[in-house]
């Protein structure tokens, strides 16, 4: 292990000798990830990808990128866009990256099922923002503004997401 891995325990996730609260999918932890099942993904995961919302925060590092109007994330199976950004109009399954909410204001992107998607093994893990304490994600991981602000800051291209079973209570 590597002081840059993000380590989920049963007291939240460790990252730089810290440990921040966090939320992960409604479906617990899982071996075997299926689209839609809420669940989020025993294994080491990469994290391939920062996005963030310019017209509600600056530049979070020189690597982020911007969410654009119109940025979707697709979560249709049988589309060879699967679990890729993609543009509107796009008739497939997707998320809206640019929401309403400040959810995916700060989104780091992991290369769960990426970037060769198998389709129905599951879409877009992402560490975000939480609603609130203890409520679920669709999968992700999630955590308090500032928390996910400071991990973004900290972050390089590349370091791991670990989740162990029975590594979350």
């Amino acid at each position: 292990m590597t002081p840059d891995d993000l380590i989920l325990t049963p007291l939240g996730l460790r990252f730089r000798g810290r440990r921040y609260p966090c939320t992960i999918g409604r479906g617990g932890l899982s071996l075997e990830k299926r689209e839609g099942d809420g669940a989020t993904p025993i294994g080491q995961h990469r994290i391939v990808g920062m996005l963030y919302r310019p017209d509600r925060m600056a530049r979070p590092v020189a690597w982020a990128k911007p969410i654009r109007p119109g940025d979707l994330w697709s979560d249709e199976s049988d589309d060879p866009d699967y679990n890729q950004l993609v543009k509107r109009p796009y008739a497939g399954s997707h998320e809206v990256m640019r929401r309403g909410d400040p959810l995916y204001d700060l989104v780091l992107v992991t290369d769960w099922n990426w970037p060769d998607a198998q389709p129905g093994q599951g879409s877009c893990i992402f560490l975000h923002r939480w609603r609130r304490p203890g409520y679920p994600t669709a999968g992700c991981v999630a955590f308090r503004p500032d928390h996910l602000r400071r991990i973004a800051a900290a972050i390089t291209p590349g370091a791991r997401l670990i989740i162990r079973p029975g590594s979350y209570r």
